[in-house]
């Protein structure tokens, strides 16, 4: 049963709460907001922050199909948006033939209608369903091409698309449009000027301990503090790719399915792969700076959580 938008701030961080996403308030006013002025919202940050995350999340919490693009290089209108099916077009028109009972017009203007054609997840996303319109996830929108941006405009600007043989599609009602990038280009400015926008940044250790709490709670208390305080330390040091919340909660997994319930330098060093994704971030920190890391997070380990 789909369930109706939050009315306050606070039943914003309530809502995302109860699927398990511990947001601060910055996060969850421009949320509450971007549900109130019905505009979509952009997403930045680096990757494992929880920007995908929160679409899923809302989606889940709210009780709405969600509706992912997936961006990459090449994306183009037939993958993102609709494309015509031509196989049955084509039985049409030798069926057509075959019974010689329509004239071109009628038959051009029957192969061009909305029977024929396939939708794909951006006109999906305005079409209506019987579970209320959904979340539009648009996914890493910096991995695709410069071009597709433009396309977006309309869709971003009025929540309309238009499909030249058919005409302008528009929303019954407005889905929520969450887009994410992880900044590896910029996005151009009349893509964000209709939007909202928010940076994800990393957590701090109170807020990263929560997060674990809600997601791994069977984790034990001294694992995730010493854990987050390992992680902490870590994001402090030269890396070509820090780790992300994503990645903490993945090592703490990891960790308790080796049966861990506190830290030490020889596992740490064992799963250092877990964390970080690139080797000679594994081999920098590998050995001595292992150590020092768990020594430090056994010695002042994480807050409590506010």
């Amino acid at each position: 049963m789909p369930r109706s938008l939050p009315t306050s701030v606070d039943e914003t961080l309530a809502l995302v709460a109860d699927g398990n996403y511990i947001a601060d308030r910055s996060l969850a006013t421009t949320l509450f907001v971007s549900f109130r002025l019905n505009r979509p919202l952009f997403l930045e940050g680096e990757a494992g922050v929880g920007k995908t995350e929160l679409a899923k999340v809302l989606a889940e919490t709210l009780g709405r199909p969600l509706v992912r693009l997936q961006c990459y290089e090449g994306l183009d209108i037939s993958a993102a948006v609709y494309e015509w099916n031509y196989a049955r077009q084509m039985i049409e028109i030798r069926l057509a033939e075959a019974m010689g009972d329509r004239d071109r017009d009628s038959l051009a203007e029957d192969i061009f209608s909305k029977r024929f054609l396939i939708t794909r997840p951006l006109l999906q996303a305005i079409e209506p369903t019987a579970d209320g319109p959904p979340v539009l996830l648009i996914d890493e929108l910096d991995r695709a091409d410069e071009p597709f941006e433009a396309y977006l405009l309309e869709l971003l600007g009025d929540y309309q698309i238009t499909v030249p043989e058919i005409g302008t599609i528009k929303a019954a009602q407005p889905p929520i449009v969450l887009i994410t990038s992880n900044r590896t280009r910029e996005i151009h400015d009349a893509l964000k000027r209709r939007c909202l926008y928010h940076w994800i940044d990393y957590p701090n250790a109170a807020r990263e301990l929560a997060i674990l709490k809600a997601r791994l709670p069977q984790a034990s208390e001294s694992l995730s503090r010493e854990a987050v305080a390992f992680v902490q330390g870590l994001r402090r040091s030269d890396l070509f790719k820090l780790p992300g919340v994503a990645e903490t909660i993945d090592w703490v997994a990891a960790l308790n399915c080796l049966d861990k319930a506190t830290l030490d330098a020889e596992t740490a060093d064992q799963t250092l792969g877990v964390l970080l994704k690139y080797q000679d971030d594994i081999v920098k920190i590998r050995g001595a700076e292992t150590a020092r890391l768990v020594a430090l997070a056994q010695g002042g380990s994480a807050a409590p959580a506010s």
